[in-house]
């Protein structure tokens, strides 16, 4: 079953580190991904830029509308994401406490399904 494990973390953190402390939390990311990837369990991996550069976009009543960040309103951030590829939510659950990103921001475990089917919720 594939699970996404999606990095969780508090928007303003980035900023708090030296690009030497985030090139180092980078290679620790890196790393894990490695180790994911040499047990066959890694299907994808990425770093997301800080919301900063992102937009949100809304269609109601057939009118688009786009707010760029940052989001004032925004109290964490996706920070980026792991899809894993393991036989049940336990193993998922596992590898998500092996993650370094546990150490500074919350990693979610999120099964994978179409979004109509509560089954797998």
């Amino acid at each position: 079953m594939t699970y996404m494990l999606l990095m969780i973390e508090p928007p303003e953190q980035r900023r708090t580190r030296t690009r030497a402390e985030g090139e180092a939390v980078f290679a620790r990311m890196l790393q894990f991904a490695e180790e994911l990837k040499s047990q066959g369990v890694l299907r994808g991996v990425e770093s997301l830029a800080a919301h900063s550069k992102a937009a949100r976009v809304q269609v109601r009543g057939g009118q688009p509308r786009v707010v760029d960040g940052p989001f004032a309103e925004a109290k964490e951030m996706i920070g980026g994401f792991y899809l894993i590829d393991v036989p049940t939510r336990e193993a998922a659950i596992a590898i998500a406490q092996r993650c370094p990103a546990a150490e500074w921001c919350t990693v979610e475990v999120r099964s994978l399904a179409p979004c109509y089917d509560e089954s797998t919720a």
